[in-house]
């Protein structure tokens, strides 16, 4: 399956230096699994209550000032912010939540390094801006809920009607968001000759394949 659009509801977090903690807090860290960390995103600011992994968002107070708790934003699937998002630890749980969320791009003007990475691990966008481009979008962005479409093919956003930017993103990077390809994936591009290797090391070293002794 591929996806080379992206199109949806923006919302807005004007600030720098979002960090990892920020997005999703150390306490919803324990869980073993890779998935069911949305309701848990920027936790310290959507609710106004204490969370347990145990609980949803159902379970919460909620922040109505907070935008993600305001229609049409609770359906946003891009998210605008400004410089240095996902800054702070290695956590990949952040990337997680926004994905959990409902996330599928994330515009800002920089990224911190692992965060940037572990983005195209899980499916979701992160698209490097600069700052001038991040303000003229903020200026759209803020007066009513907008729509943009991402072009992953000819790597644009559209917005305003006509009117676009472009991004630059490694293409081995964006084959990742395009066709949904985790590591596992991408090491499995590779099988054939993975197999061939096995073969042939079996053939030449039959000793270290001798599980008897």
């Amino acid at each position: 399956m591929t996806n080379s659009i992206i199109s949806g509801i923006v919302a807005t977090f004007d600030r720098d230096n979002i960090d990892t903690d920020q997005i999703i807090p150390t306490e919803y860290l324990k869980s073993i699994k890779k998935f069911g960390f949305g309701d848990f995103l920027f936790d310290g600011w959507r609710y106004l209550d204490e969370g347990r992994l145990d609980m949803t968002a159902e379970d919460r107070s909620k922040n109505y000032d907070f935008i993600l708790n305001k229609e049409p934003f609770v359906n946003a699937q891009i998210l605008l912010t400004r410089d240095n998002f996902g800054c702070g630890s290695s956590r990949e749980h952040a990337v997680w939540a926004l994905r959990d969320f409902g996330f599928k791009a994330v515009i800002a003007s920089s990224f911190g390094d692992i965060f940037y990475n572990n983005c195209f691990k899980n499916s979701v966008l992160p698209i490097k801006l600069t700052k001038e481009e991040i303000s003229h979008l903020f200026k759209i962005a803020h007066s009513f809920p907008v729509r943009f479409k991402i072009d992953l093919v000819k790597k644009v956003i559209n917005y305003d009607h006509d009117s676009s930017f472009s991004f630059d993103v490694k293409e081995s990077l964006l084959d990742r968001i395009i066709h949904n390809l985790d590591d596992v994936d991408i090491t499995l591009k590779n099988k054939d000759q993975i197999q061939a290797y096995e073969l042939s090391r079996r053939q030449q070293r039959p000793w270290l394949f001798d599980y008897r002794n």
